[in-house]
């Protein structure tokens, strides 16, 4: 028999076991004692995601889901079946260096994977292995040991003949790969977190004795794929890809403070040859992304070019330096460069090059395609007076050849000097083309296209109105006014 409920009955059962509490009554009749709850609840959701300015770690942790990690070759560990620990507190070096271990004697099998979960992992520098795939969960953080005496001390680059801040040996990187093939570091934008203010502290109060260390650096290899990552807080330059080849960097965010973060560029690629940087996010204390190839006498011995880049897709902001540089150390040359669909945003310069008497090399066969930049003081910039050498002789008859370098659909606002190409009479700029460019000035002043020593041409609509140092032509490719005063110089650096 089912029992039926009449309209008084059922409001009578409801009473009896739903009669709302007094207290629960007076609460929401009271409305300062209401917007008292809602704030102790404002504030404990704002510290349940309040993150330590100093260690990034979270006061209340965050449990992250754990999602299924793909299995990207044949065999794949977690850190945990190694002695991991990841409270933030454990050092995990040991472990690490086990797992390297057992993935470097899989490589007839295809290599391994190591699958870092969510968690904090403390951790010492350690090496990748060929072969191997490193997979960061959504949630896991790598943490780098702020202790400087955790970290090894490596010889100098050959090419820049000692370490890029003192003479002697430097400091390695928090994750380091020489002499490797087919190496991946990918995964559900998990973090690698280099820890780096207390580095850049010595940095500034002179307490270091050696260059610090990049977040990541591989070396001398081949087959590099990053991606999907997020990259924050190294003591010194991020992803310091070094004479390596065939490199993709895509899909990664990379992060350190805008200011009082001092070299911490965002990637180098350092003598690198067919490189593929796409799709990233930039926001660092120094250069977005910088190109290089050795240092002065250094850099020209060692002999080893930096060429076939494609950089696309990608937001940047630099307050320091430039979104994406090309130099100053370039003295092994730099050549075939393509840069298209970068928006540059916030920052000091947007794209430059930059060079001296003393290095040598060349820059070349450089192509910018639809930049835009949006609050940037100067848009684009070469610079052949960026006198760093290092300790000791250098050769200041080793000149750079600055050629063939053009820029196209250049758009933007918010700009104080879209243009300075400062050549001079020994290193004089050649056949430099601008073609398709607006950009909205900041200050109506004169100067703000500036040129020195420079030589090229003008294609189109240009606004601002150009130096006269190029040659004039129209949108079908017809001269219109051939310039006579390349040598000529209206570089302003008061604004």
């Amino acid at each position: 028999m089912v029992e039926t409920l009449t309209p008084s009955s059922s409001s009578s059962r409801w009473t009896q076991f739903h009669h709302p509490r007094p207290w629960i009554t007076s609460l929401f009749s009271n409305p300062k004692t209401l917007l008292t709850v809602l704030w102790i609840a404002v504030i404990f959701s704002v510290l349940l995601w309040q993150r330590d300015a100093t260690t990034g770690i979270l006061f209340f942790r965050r449990d992250f889901p754990v999602s299924q990690m793909p299995k990207l070759r044949t065999v794949a560990f977690n850190l945990t079946e190694f002695g991991g620990v990841g409270d933030g507190i454990t050092l995990n070096t040991a472990a690490f260096e086990r797992a390297v271990l057992a993935i470097s004697k899989l490589g007839k099998k295809g290599g391994g994977q190591l699958n870092v979960p969510p968690g904090y992992w403390l951790t010492a520098p350690f090496n990748l292995t060929s072969h191997m795939t490193l997979f960061l969960a959504e949630g896991a953080v790598i943490l780098g040991i702020d202790d400087e005496k955790y970290w090894p001390l490596m010889p100098p680059l050959p090419s820049y003949g000692y370490g890029r801040e003192h003479i002697g040996p430097r400091y390695g990187s928090l994750i380091h790969g020489q002499n490797l093939r087919d190496v991946v570091i990918t995964g559900h934008n998990g973090t690698i977190n280099g820890q780096g203010q207390a580095w850049w502290k010595k940095y500034k109060q002179r307490l270091l004795n050696n260059t610090r260390g990049p977040l990541v650096q591989i070396m001398w290899s081949s087959d590099i794929v990053i991606s999907n990552i997020t990259l924050r807080d190294s003591p010194f330059w991020t992803l310091h890809p070094y004479d390596c080849k065939n490199v993709t960097i895509k899909n990664v965010t990379i992060l350190a403070p805008i200011f009082n973060a001092p070299n911490t560029d965002g990637i180098d690629p350092d003598s690198c040859e067919d490189m593929l940087i796409e799709n990233c996010y930039i926001s660092v204390g120094d250069d977005g992304i910088a190109i290089k190839s050795g240092w002065d006498q250094y850099g020209i011995s060692y002999g080893r070019p930096s060429t076939n880049i494609v950089i696309r897709n990608l937001v940047v902001r630099s307050m320091v330096s430039a979104g994406i540089s090309i130099g100053s150390e370039m003295s092994g040359g730099v050549s075939n460069v393509t840069v298209e669909n970068v928006h540059v945003w916030n920052s000091r310069r947007a794209v430059r090059i930059k060079t001296a008497a003393g290095r040598g090399g060349y820059v070349r066969h450089i192509a910018y395609r639809n930049l835009t930049f949006v609050n940037v003081r100067v848009g684009i910039v070469i610079k052949t007076d960026y006198n760093e050498h290092p300790a000791g002789e250098f050769n200041p008859k080793a000149l750079p050849v600055l050629e063939d370098i053009s820029y196209m659909s250049i758009h933007g606002e918010g700009v104080r000097v879209p243009v300075r190409i400062h050549g001079n009479s020994e290193i004089p700029v050649k056949n430099i083309t601008i073609r398709d460019m607006s950009v909205g000035i900041t200050y109506k002043k004169k100067h703000i296209f500036q040129c020195s020593h420079v030589q090229g041409r003008v294609i189109g609509t240009v606004f601002p109105t150009p130096c006269e140092n190029l040659d004039l032509y129209d949108e079908q490719g017809h001269l219109v006014r051939r310039s006579g005063s390349q040598n000529a110089s209206d570089i302003d650096y008061d604004f």
